[in-house]
């Protein structure tokens, strides 16, 4: 364990025993259809300092609307968070490729908003990519992005003013929180999970931000396991980060 994340683990011990009795669990069916009861740890916030927000997510949480959850699910344990250290990556051939692919999109950085333009859009990725489900894009915006937490932004993605694609990000001062991202299916071919991890690295890369949190990875879950292929990187693991590469 680095010294950092020693001193965040002992700091969250701290907030835990402060905050912990708020927190619940709620049984739902697994969001990512695995086999399994899926168990939310959660609690609702208002609005935390830069610091705590850090340390929840150097502890393996996660932001959903203003909630704050991990996973607390008896009969799996596949939902692993997933940290990449901006400063040590190494792009492989194919993330290089992806770059050159995606050189003539126009990327903005823009506070989060329920525009129609991206509500459209997210509309049409729900559809294609959660056809089963009563999703909307309205609905993620209000109970998913917006929240009263912490601050957040948009990365925009456009091709030829054509809205393509739409990072979700949290950040502070050291640390960057991907939410979400959602994309026009039609665009696909691009990659464009793997271009908005590159634009975050490089964002991070340029604001000095050593910590880039990517949700949950999933080995099981094509949609949540690419996210591996940017080397090295850090699975938080019985408690710890664990550096790992392949």
């Amino acid at each position: 364990m680095s010294l950092y994340d020693e001193q965040c683990a002992q700091e969250f011990s701290l907030l835990e025993s402060q905050v912990g009795r708020f927190f619940a669990e709620m049984a739902v069916d697994c969001p990512y259809h695995l086999p399994h009861d899926a168990c939310f740890y959660q609690a609702l916030f208002s609005p935390l300092s830069d610091h705590a927000m850090e340390l929840f997510l150097a502890s393996g949480y996660r932001r959903n609307g203003n909630c704050l959850y991990t996973m607390h699910c008896s009969d799996c344990s596949a939902c692993i968070p997933i940290r990449l250290h901006p400063l040590e990556i190494q792009l492989n051939r194919n993330q290089r490729r992806v770059l050159r692919k995606n050189r003539d999109l126009e990327i903005e950085f823009a506070p989060l908003g329920a525009s129609d333009e991206n509500i459209a859009l997210c509309d049409k990725f729900l559809r294609h990519r959660y056809p089963h489900k009563k999703n909307d894009g309205k609905s993620y915006y209000e109970g998913f992005f917006l929240n009263r937490i912490i601050p957040g932004m948009e990365i925009r993605y456009r091709l030829q003013g054509r809205l393509v694609g739409t990072g979700i990000i949290d950040v502070g001062n050291n640390w960057m929180n991907a939410v979400y991202f959602y994309f026009d299916p039609d665009d696909a071919a691009r990659s464009p999970g793997t271009f908005n991890i590159l634009t975050m690295i490089k964002t991070c890369l340029k604001l000095d931000i050593p910590y880039l949190y990517l949700g949950y990875f999933i080995e099981e879950v094509a949609a949540m396991n690419y996210k591996s292929r940017f080397n090295p990187h850090y699975l938080y693991l019985d408690g710890t980060w664990q550096k790992q590469e392949k």
